[in-house]
């Protein structure tokens, strides 16, 4: 069944289109995402699915339904997060949830098992405003699956999580798209989505340009160099010469054995380029070049260390999720 669906919609504003999509479609029980950039036309789009914004033209329907026309229907059938939690921080996590549970008549034991699900039983009594950003995120997510929605309208999920709640809450997806949920994601970057996500789409200047799904790598184009500027001129730099690739402060560098490269690429889109030619995503901020690592090191049970084959024998931080991915790719 077909639980989203854009057919030949534009949006214009001013004179010109901030979006004009083709075609998308969720079916239910999929997991799918958009990724684009600021400006890429995200934010208009999630606004003309929940019936906040009219599009110019075209069709969109939501289980059938047109989301400006049947937005009180609807709003009993979709859930949707926003990037910014909108939590009562000074209610404690149970009344935030229990306080929406009244507003849609739902029963209040509904609250405390949501609360379970999203592993925040043990913090119910606890004020919105000392969880820390990665709870505070879960409870958000929670908020929007309290309903038990048909749709999920998810922008930037894993904004403000450590690696422990990206993980919980990708379980969580993927539960719920295996019970018949349509889930859509909208964020700026691949990031954890390639292991989740049935279908990802990208989105440019308001157009989608190009769709794949990540089990299907023959679809994924594999650049032979990545550019980078370094002075007055473009350098192209070949993967293999790359020991890893890391972000600080929204610069992303290209560190080889003789220098580091300031490239405009973000880590995320250097993800999609290079995933499928050896590279591996050891860690939020740090994309290495698995032909260049000699060794994983255990320090504790939740803390993890690559070393590369390099002179200084680089250590890269690996993440407690990346390392179990890791492990079930090389099979070690």
């Amino acid at each position: 069944m077909i639980a989203i669906e854009l057919n030949q919609v534009q949006k214009t504003i001013g004179n010109s289109n901030a979006l004009e999509i083709k075609s998308l479609i969720v079916e239910s029980g999929e997991l799918a995402a958009v990724i684009g950039q600021a400006g890429s036309g995200k934010t208009i789009l999630l606004k003309i699915l929940t019936g906040n914004t009219i599009p110019t033209s075209g069709t969109v329907r939501l289980l059938g339904l047109d989301p400006v026309k049947a937005k009180k229907q609807l709003n009993h059938k979709i859930g949707v997060l926003f990037s910014e939690n909108g939590l009562y921080e000074r209610l404690s996590a149970l009344e935030n949830l229990g306080f929406h549970c009244r507003l849609r008549h739902l029963p209040k034991t509904r609250a405390m098992a949501v609360l379970e699900q999203v592993g925040l039983a043990d913090r119910a009594s606890e004020p919105a405003s000392r969880l820390p950003p990665s709870l505070a995120r879960r409870l958000a997510f929670g908020r929007t699956i309290l309903h038990q929605p048909a749709i999920l309208l998810l922008e930037k999920p894993f904004s403000g999580c450590d690696d422990s709640s990206v993980e919980h809450l990708s379980r969580l997806m993927r539960q719920f798209a295996k019970e018949g949920t349509a889930i859509l994601v909208l964020s700026p970057e691949t990031g954890d989505l390639d292991s989740l996500c049935q279908t990802i789409h990208f989105l440019e200047k308001g157009q989608l340009v190009k769709s794949y799904s990540p089990q299907a790598s023959d679809l994924i184009e594999i650049p032979f160099k990545i550019p980078a500027r370094q002075e007055d001129q473009v350098v192209l730099v070949n993967p293999a010469d790359i020991l890893y690739i890391s972000t600080e402060n929204e610069q992303t560098c290209l560190n080889t054995v003789f220098e580091s490269i300031a490239s405009h690429l973000t880590i995320g889109e250097l993800d999609q380029r290079l995933s499928h030619n050896g590279f591996f995503r050891a860690h939020r901020s740090y994309l290495v070049n698995l032909q260049r690592v000699k060794a994983v090191v255990p320090y504790t049970r939740d803390s993890f260390t690559l070393i590369l084959d390099d002179a200084q024998c680089t250590e890269i931080p690996l993440s407690k999720s990346s390392a179990r991915k890791l492990r079930d790719l090389l099979g070690y």
